[in-house]
């Protein structure tokens, strides 16, 4: 291990959302010897967790350590907390975060593993937790997890890398070294605003490209979507002051890809739905867990009209879901827009 990582210890971790992402990290943590508390919004839900040792709804096949604390109390999962990990839908995460707030500990690290931007504030994960903390922000360390990560292969442990930022290096490495494992390894980043942007905006570009998929369109339409897709993301978070690397590291085109292109997105699905001539309450009807994109595909198109950043894909897939458009009919207008360079995104 490189010395130069911060080896804090933590004695508690508070993982808050039990679904399928909160489970995997709850139990990457666990296995690892942690002591870590798993909180989820149901009560039996955490019971039937307890009882079976597998979060039989949104993980199901995987047996969770006996060392893993189950809780149903927000305030007894929060209190004394090192480390706090918030895994919950960015539309419920104001609430949650604000019911636990008055129990966090004085200097303990913030983590925002959700993926999404707040529909009404369009605030990221971690400036709403800013905003919430008020007078006593300064008491806390605010950070993002991200990256390539589908939960299903990090509760097999399988080879995943993510990125952990921190505007402060030394907070960004004391969690990074939290979660290294000899199968789940973790970079360091002070781009917190870059890997927030980049991990909410991939999952309006899966939609897309799921759409794509479910039109019957092929590897060519796909790739195009993705390096497109790309360019759209790095745009909107270089106007909010991100840096233009981190849109090609893990949390970027790493996170880009998987979610475009594996059989495991959520939000993938959901647009190969759509593709296949689905209505958007149809589809979501079909799945048990939350496509982060449909959501985030309102706050991110608010948000680039707000900062007039030119976001096509972004455009036609927000009318898709949210103005009934044909999906053959958004295809045809972004192929016959003006025809322009390809510039360098971070200068255009």
């Amino acid at each position: 291990m490189n010395p130069k990582i911060n080896k804090t210890v933590m004695n508690k971790i508070a993982v808050i959302g039990a679904g399928s992402w909160g489970t995997a990290l709850a139990k990457l943590l666990a296995d690892k010897g942690e002591n870590v508390w798993l909180w989820g919004h149901r009560p039996e839900h955490i019971e039937q967790i307890q009882r079976d040792h597998e979060n039989n709804r949104y993980l199901p096949g995987f047996l969770l350590p006996d060392t893993l604390k189950l809780e149903k109390k927000l305030e007894a999962a929060v209190r004394d907390a090192d480390c706090l990990i918030m895994v919950v839908p960015s539309h419920g995460f104001r609430q949650v975060f604000s019911n636990l707030f008055p129990f966090l500990k004085t200097g303990a690290r913030l983590v925002s593993a959700v993926k999404g931007i707040e529909t009404g504030s369009r605030q990221t994960m971690t400036e709403l937790m800013v905003e919430e903390a008020g007078s006593r922000a300064d008491d806390f360390s605010f950070g993002v997890l991200s990256g390539p990560s589908f939960a299903k292969e990090v509760a097999d442990h399988q080879p995943t890398a993510v990125t952990v930022a921190f505007a402060d290096i030394d907070a960004a490495r004391a969690v990074q070294y939290l979660f290294a494992t000899d199968y789940f390894r973790a970079y360091a980043s002070t781009d917190v605003i870059g890997l927030e942007v980049s991990g909410a905006m991939k999952n309006v570009i899966a939609i897309a490209a799921g759409i794509s998929d479910g039109l019957g369109f092929g590897l060519n339409t796909r790739a195009a979507l993705i390096t497109r897709g790309l360019a759209e993301i790095t745009r909107m978070g270089v106007a909010m002051g991100a840096r233009p690397f981190t849109f090609s590291g893990l949390g970027g085109l790493g996170d880009l890809v998987l979610t475009c292109t594996g059989n495991l997105s959520r939000n993938r699905t959901v647009g190969l739905k759509l593709g296949k001539g689905k209505k958007l309450a149809t589809a979501l009807s079909e799945m048990t867990m939350v496509a982060e994109g449909v959501k985030t595909t309102k706050s991110c198109y608010n948000l680039a009209h707000s900062l007039k950043v030119e976001m096509p894909i972004l455009e036609q897939t927000y009318q898709i879901l949210y103005e009934d458009k044909e999906c053959m009919q958004a295809v045809r207008e972004l192929f016959q827009r003006d025809l322009k360079e390809e510039l360098d995104e971070t200068l255009a």
